[in-house]
């Protein structure tokens, strides 16, 4: 396996223990889709080799992790993805501050996409929380970014 594929595969799950990590009833709310947000970092920072078939893969490592209904945060992982791969040379350019109002749109869009299918299946959340961690995402993607960005300049 290349080292890139090594790094890139310890990222991935890290971000699943990140979101399996058991947190208290009222922080449940507040946990960002750490996968999404390093799958976004990994299309924007190596389109080549990360793309939609690793955000497949990881959407249904997610599913099975958290016990939701296989696929369908692979679904919205593989459009983040695939939006991401479109853009990813006009998104890398822009500020930090600018790359979180993206992400946080692109969070909010996979959210849709999981809330699309809980009630196609009838376990629609419809609180006005459940699009909290979209918002706490967009505050975390540049500590994210950063730390993703130096992991890959001192091992690729």
């Amino acid at each position: 396996m290349n080292n890139c594929y090594r790094i890139i595969f310890l990222c991935v799950i890290v971000a699943l223990m990140l979101a399996m990590m058991p947190l208290p009833g009222w922080a449940q709310s507040l946990r960002p889709d750490w996968v999404t947000m390093v799958i976004i970092y990994w299309v924007m920072a190596l389109p080549q080799q990360v793309g939609v078939t690793v955000a497949w893969v990881s959407g249904l490592l997610l599913d099975v992790s958290l016990g939701s209904i296989l696929g369908q945060h692979a679904l919205g992982m593989v459009l983040v993805a695939y939006l991401v791969s479109l853009q990813y040379q006009r998104v890398r350019v822009f500020s930090l501050f600018q790359q979180s109002i993206v992400v946080s749109i692109l969070l909010i869009f996979k959210q849709i996409i999981v809330l699309w299918v809980d009630g196609i299946v009838g376990l629609a959340n419809e609180s006005w929380s459940y699009f909290l961690p979209s918002i706490i995402g967009a505050m975390v993607w540049p500590w994210v970014f950063t730390l993703l960005r130096n992991i890959r300049r001192q091992n690729m």
